[in-house]
């Protein structure tokens, strides 16, 4: 009975698509106006019922950003079914067409990536960071041979943010675990739909016509874009631009580099007392050498505009302090703060800052050379994109983050030495742990890991730099 009522379901999911494409009004091409759809399209659909259906229903659960999120990432599937249906019934076109094809599904991409830049105070921002830093594994269409090892390489550029979403929410709401488990899963049951049906790269038909750039929309989606204007024409040899003229210079100069050795034939003879290795008193002669063209003069042009320098920033927005685009700044000092309160400094180069007081989090973003004194913070210190900062604890901190950094150089107060330093993708990083006579000692964090298999599991440990 089991087995009769997958039988049933099945058939009615087929009976659905197949309604679903008589009345879609022409938008999935070729497959849409034969009514076949291939055993790839077929089982891509069936990706997009299971595990990002299931993404998508959790998102809407929880609502807010991580809503609007998910409805990009659904534009972004349905632009990729559409290029899946193509390539199903058309042979692979040239690059040109190819990226035209793909232009609309990366422009969904784009658009994911800039939310989340976008709502970088949200309070979900490690969802949103989580779905903007593996979305291009969407990518896999135009990777070859191994589009497959593409997609588990973004999935795991995702796990800091996703490791981060489960330790704030294991312990106080199990739906946005659910969520987390969902959305890694669309990214493991990619790899095995690739791995099944394209594995060195999107299979196209070996039949059919040559696929163009004018397929249509996905269903249920807006119209894709139209293809851009055809390439400039190719450089005419000849001075007209005629196009008889133009083949006739061009098939003039193949004649001439076809001659082979025939070809220096026309070349003027130099004379031993015109050629300077046995002539040196030419060497010494002031004036320029009769044979060749008068080196080139470049024209005077205009001054380059200089970049634009935006004004610096220390300000309070309503709980969030601002300190954006300081230069040089020595001295900085946020005093006045609340429980509640976070700061966020961008782009500050140079500089020094000094928070005072308890505060909620810090997160230091595109900074060089930044030296960083605080207090105390309930939550967590975020050091991204950052370069050569140093990070000076005088009271407590629980969690200090450090992500695509290089050169970070964390001093910890005796309070603060059971706090839980997470590093990803960074380097020079090092420790410096307080001793009994008011001294530090530095302690670098491991860059470099050894993995092995103990016949279960993967068994991961820190290797020591040699030398």
């Amino acid at each position: 009975m089991a087995e009769l009522a997958g039988l049933v379901q099945r058939l009615e999911v087929a009976v659905g698509r197949l309604e679903a494409m008589s009345t879609s009004g022409g938008g999935g091409g070729p497959a849409a106006a034969s009514g076949a759809v291939s055993v790839y399209v077929e089982a891509y659909d069936n990706f997009l019922s299971g595990p990002v259906a299931q993404y998508t229903a959790l998102s809407q659960k929880i609502g807010g950003d991580v809503q609007k999120h998910a409805e990009l990432m659904k534009q972004a599937f349905s632009s990729q079914r559409q290029l899946l249906v193509t390539a199903s019934n058309s042979q692979k076109p040239a690059d040109s067409v190819l990226t035209s094809l793909l232009a609309p599904m990366s422009k969904v991409i784009q658009e994911v990536q800039a939310f989340r830049e976008k709502n970088r105070s949200s309070p979900l921002f490690n969802h949103l960071s989580a779905v903007s830093e593996s979305v291009p594994a969407l990518g896999w269409v135009a990777m070859a041979p191994k589009p497959g090892p593409y997609v588990k390489e973004m999935q795991d550029a995702a796990m800091f943010y996703t490791n981060r979403v489960l330790k704030d929410y294991k312990e106080k709401d199990k739906m946005h675990v659910d969520w987390v488990n969902a959305y890694v899963s669309i990214w493991t049951e990619l790899q095995a739909y690739i791995k099944q049906h394209h594995t060195t790269g999107l299979s196209w038909s070996k039949s059919g016509p040559v696929a163009s750039a004018s397929g249509g929309a996905p269903r249920g989606g807006a119209p894709a874009p139209p293809p851009p204007g055809p390439p400039p024409p190719p450089m005419d040899f000849g001075k007209s631009s005629g196009g008889d003229a133009g083949d006739t210079n061009r098939n003039a100069l193949f004649a001439s580099i076809n001659k082979g050795a025939d070809i220096t034939k026309g070349l003027k003879h130099v004379s031993d007392d015109q050629k300077t290795h046995k002539n040196p008193a030419l060497k010494t002669q002031t004036g320029p050498l009769p044979s060749g063209p008068k080196p080139f003069t470049a024209r005077p042009t205009a001054t380059a505009s200089p970049a634009r320098t935006l004004p610096p920033v220390l300000e309070l927005d309503g709980k969030k302090w601002k300190v954006e685009n300081q230069e040089g700044a020595q001295g900085l000092v946020i005093s006045d703060t609340e429980l509640k309160q976070v700061v966020y400094a961008f782009k500050c180069n140079n500089s020094t800052l000094q928070v005072k007081g308890k505060i909620n989090s810090i997160t230091l973003d595109n900074c060089k050379k930044l030296g960083l004194v605080f207090d105390d913070v309930v939550g967590i210190i975020e050091v991204i994109n950052c370069k050569d900062v140093k990070v000076q604890v005088m009271g407590k901190v629980p969690t200090i983050s450090i992500n695509k950094t290089d050169g970070c150089h964390v001093y910890l107060s005796k309070d603060s030495l059971s706090c839980e330093i997470i590093s990803a993708k960074s380097s020079e990083m090092n420790v410096l742990v307080p001793n009994k006579d008011g001294e530090y000692t530095e302690i670098p964090v491991p860059e470099q890991f050894k993995t092995v298999w103990d016949g279960s599991k993967l068994v991961t440990t820190a290797t020591e730099i040699a030398g």
